[in-house]
Parts: C-alpha cells; structure tokens; sequence
C-alpha cells in the first residue's frame, strides 16, 4: 500500500501498561512518516484479570491499585471524545514512562491531575478514579477489543491495522525513523495473513522508553 494512503489503526491499551506506553509511540512515530489516524480505545488489566486464579500476589496488588486511570481514560473519552483520550494518554504516560516508576494509588491521583491540567480536561473527571459511573462503558470498550482476538492467552495493547486485530505488539522499546515503518508493514503483512496466529519470546530484560 502506498504510504501516502490515509491507514486507520484501532488501539486499545490501559494506561499503567508499559507495553501499551512503547505500541503506542511507535504508531506516534509511523504517524510522523505518513497518513496515519490512530483511534484509541481502553482495554483494563483489572478487568483481564479479574478471574484469574494463577497470577502472583504481588502482581494483582499492583492491578488492584492501577485500575483507576483506566476509569478516567473511559470518562475521559465518554465525556470528551477520543481526539481527548489521546491527548490524556500521552500527558498521562509520559509522566509515569518517562521516568519509569510504577506510582502507588496516591501518586497516580497526582499524576491523572496533572495530566488532566496539561491538556485542559476537567479537573472533575479526576473523581472517576474511585467511582463505577463509567465502569460500563469501560467493559464495552474492553469486551470490544477482546471481542476481535478472543478471551485467550491475550493481554494489552490490542491493535487492528486495515481491520484486522491482534495481541501487541509487544514491543520492549520504541521502533524510531525507518525502523517504525519497518515494524509497522511487517505487522501489517503478517496480521493479513488469516492463518498467522503468534510470534513469541521470552522477554529477558525490562522494557526501554527512551
């Protein structure tokens, strides 16, 4: 496909989520090299792993104490619209990815605020952090993703490129110039092949935002 053709990616993520942090700059940077409009949804690793039995103490303790920024990204894009959930994503992340911290419950209250502020959204939507009035639309939003790759062994980001969804991909840092073009068509190729299902490895080393 010619690159100056308008491409439309669907993108579903969790905020707290790093592989969704580094998927979601490398379409950032794919979008500085040609048409590009990405659409971005809100997946909840609270909700993905809700009735998980096999996952570590710990790491529930942290899904449990992140799942409010997916709160304000639903209210966020319920009340705003998706333009603005971009734009909260990415004051949202580069506050927590930037400097790579995990943020307890508290800090991620200073970091929604702060993110909000910078992109001039309603301070009140802070408030959906502790509420379930948009806990619906938020299992809308994720059972959509979900809906397109299965309820298996799939986790965030989600990604539809030409309308075809998959799992990741799960990128340990951010592809930059040629090299997110590179990623990005190899994506593309392989997700348009109806029979490809997986590519995988062990990850062996914490992820890289710079």
């Amino acid at each position: 496909m010619d690159a100056t053709d308008d491409t439309v990616v669907d993108f579903w993520f969790d905020p707290v989520c790093p592989y969704s942090w580094t998927a979601s700059r490398w379409l950032h940077e794919v979008g500085r090299r040609r048409q590009l409009t990405v659409r971005h949804h809100v997946l909840s690793l609270y909700l993905l792993n809700q009735d998980r039995t096999d996952i570590a103490p710990e790491y529930r303790r942290n899904v449990e104490a992140s799942r409010g920024p997916a709160k304000v990204a639903t209210a966020v894009v319920t009340r705003c619209g998706m333009g603005a959930l971009a734009d909260f994503y990415t004051a949202f992340g580069k506050r927590v990815f930037d400097v790579w911290r995990r943020p307890t419950a508290a800090e991620y209250h200073e970091v929604v605020s702060a993110a909000l502020a910078e992109v001039g959204l309603p301070a009140e939507l802070e408030d959906a952090m502790e509420s379930e009035e948009h806990d619906y639309a938020m299992r809308a939003s994720h059972d959509a993703g979900l809906a397109l790759v299965g309820r298996g062994d799939v986790g965030t980001p989600i990604t539809s490129i030409d309308g075809v969804a998959f799992f990741g991909p799960v990128l340990n840092a951010i592809p930059r110039g040629a090299h997110a073009d590179r990623v990005f068509e190899g994506a593309r190729l392989l997700a348009g092949y109806p029979q490809f299902f997986e590519l995988k490895r062990t990850r062996v080393q914490p992820p890289v935002f710079t």
